[in-house]
Formats: C-alpha cells, sequence, structure tokens
C-alpha cells in the first residue's frame, strides 16, 4: 500500500499523463452526501468485500474517509486480495478540504 497526500492526488487528477484512479470513498453513506472529492465512488467500508467484484482493479485504487484510518484498513484489505496499485488518501476527504478544496463542507 502507497500513501498519496491530498495535495499529491490534487496533482495526479490534474495530470493528463496519468491514468486516473478509481476514487474509493469508503465512508457511510451520510458522510459521503456531506462532502466527497469529485468522481469518488461511495461503497461503505462493510459493503468492500461483497461489492469487491465491482471495483476496477485495472486501475490504481485511492481509499478515501473521514481522516485516513478506515481507508487505511481498507487499502491494507485489499493488498490481501491481490490488488497492488492501492493508495491511501492521508488525512483523507478532511485534507482534502483543508488543502485542496476550501470551499468543501467539513464534518
Amino acid at each position: 500500500m502507497h500513501n498519496v497526500t491530498a495535495l499529491e492526488l490534487e496533482t495526479w487528477l490534474n495530470d493528463a499523463d496519468q491514468d486516473n484512479p478509481v476514487l474509493l470513498d469508503v465512508r457511510e453513506p451520510w458522510e459521503f452526501e456531506t462532502c466527497r472529492i469529485d468522481g469518488s465512488v461511495a461503497m461503505p467500508m462493510n459493503s468492500v468485500p461483497d461489492k469487491l467484484p465491482e471495483l476496477d482493479t485495472q486501475q490504481p485504487i485511492v481509499c478515501i474517509c473521514h481522516h485516513g484510518v478506515r481507508s487505511r484498513q481498507v487499502a491494507m484489505y485489499l493488498e490481501q486480495q491481490g490488488i497492488i496499485n492501492v493508495y491511501n488518501l492521508t488525512g483523507g476527504v478532511h485534507a482534502w478540504a483543508l488543502e485542496v478544496d476550501t470551499a468543501m463542507p467539513t464534518y
């Protein structure tokens, strides 16, 4: 598992020469409705094992949660399932709101 900061992810998403990752938001539905990074896919943490076949594992996957703890656990789980191109957004959506999208609501 790799770690990526909010600023690094912003650069990645804006780089036309790099494939965009799957932005896997593992927070609860109410959290996802409160705020999210554009293009994120909602898949609450407890649903990941059942919904794993829905993920495009040929693309890099960036796991996202509120502060980076749940997403780290999901990223480790994905690696245990043999998915190797997995990243954890350190600081989570909260860091994104503070460092990238200051208009994003926080909670």
